[in-house]
Order: C-alpha cells, then structure tokens, then sequence
C-alpha cells in the first residue's frame, strides 16, 4: 500500500485489492445469499465481535460470529493478527454516514475495502474539507493523522460532483470495514477525538445513536 499525497496525512491505498469477476462473485453474495436487515438506508452485518452502535466499541453481550469462507481471502494480510471486527455494510444510492472516527479507545487499526459504485469519503478538521473518491475494489487503511485527528464521513445525496465538474450518479456500493481492537491505551491527546484522552480529563464520552449523530452532522454541515 502507498500513502496518498494529500491531508491528512496517512491515507494508504491500494487499486484493485481484488479483480473485477472476484467483486461481481462477491456482489452476488451479497444480494443472494446473505440475509441482510430489513430497513431502509444503509445497513450492516458483522463479523467476529459485533460493533456497538451506542458505545462504538465492542458489544460485549453479543457472541463472536466466525468469518464466512468468503470473507477469509479478504482479510488483509499486513497485520500481525486477524481483525476483531469487521463490518459489511450496503450503502443504496442517497445513503451515507455522518462525520466520525472510529473509537481511539476500542480501536487500533482500520482498513476499508470498497466494492460495487464509487462515492466520495470527506475528511474534515475543522474549517478544513478534503474528498477522497472510494473507487471499487480500492482498499484504504487510516493510520495517523487521517485516523486520529480527522473525522470523515459519506453525505447522504444522490450524485457527487467530481473535481472537473463531471456530476456522477450514485449506485450501490458496498463496503467491508475491518478493525483491530487496540491493545494498551491511545497516547494521542486529542480532546476532541479521543475517548481516552476524554477519560483523563473526567469527560465520559456521550453514547449517541447513529440517528442523533446524522442529526448533529445535518445541523452543522455547509
């Protein structure tokens, strides 16, 4: 994986994770053979432990759920470890995820392959905005800077309008999002991002449902 040029600081990237007949198979599984929720807009199934969507760590309550035989090849390789979690989640066209990092305190490492239509992912610390295009079969991994000290987040609209000007309609995409369970505590100290750097400072961080997060980001967004 090769590092992006840009800000922040710590995008990984590498085109074509897999080839184009490996993500049609995969789409297919998807669609046929896996029993998603029954929900409109963007909705997920987990592997291993189970995310927590109040806490944003691990739901301990739920047991661990083995990784299907056709998660297993994809699973990268760059880590001393399997990942404890990993979430695929569809994402049908107007869907997207509001702004966030991924919990310091839970969390180490985070990667992210997409699959199915490109979208676009920003990354924002404070006044600062930067779009990176998640095209298919590209897997991206956060480290530094890019996973600590920015949120990023996937408006929810139809079309993205590309740095030429070319609008492009949205479509299906999927995504397959892994993550390492840290092991000792974030030294970073951002009090802003960091739920542990929170803690010291006696600040518990708020458990917030994705609804009221996407609420907060409407509210805030420009």
């Amino acid at each position: 994986m090769e590092e992006l040029p840009i800000e922040p600081k710590g995008i990984l990237w590498q085109n074509d994770f897999i080839d184009a007949e490996h993500e049609a198979r995969l789409i297919s599984i998807f669609l046929n053979e896996l029993e998603w929720p029954d929900r409109p807009g963007r909705i997920s199934l987990h592997y291993g432990y189970t995310f927590d969507y109040k806490t944003f760590g691990l739901d301990p309550d739920i047991p661990y759920k083995e990784f299907p035989d056709w998660l297993k090849p994809l699973i990268p390789t760059t880590e001393s470890r399997p990942p404890e979690q990993v979430c695929l989640q569809y994402y049908p066209p107007g869907s997207g995820i509001p702004p966030h990092t991924d919990a310091h305190m839970a969390y180490d490492q985070l990667y992210a392959l997409s699959l199915g239509a490109p979208t676009i992912m920003q990354f924002r610390q404070g006044e600062r905005r930067v779009d990176v295009d998640l095209m298919p079969r590209s897997m991206m991994q956060m480290t530094g800077d890019s996973r600590l000290h920015w949120t990023h987040s996937i408006k929810k609209r139809k079309t993205d309008t590309l740095k030429d000007g070319t609008v492009r309609l949205r479509e299906n995409r999927w995504s397959i999002t892994y993550r390492w369970a840290r092991e000792g505590d974030c030294e970073c100290g951002n009090v802003d991002l960091c739920d542990v750097a929170q803690r010291r400072l006696g600040v518990e961080k708020e458990k917030r449902s994705v609804k009221q997060l996407a609420e907060k980001a409407e509210e805030t967004s420009s």
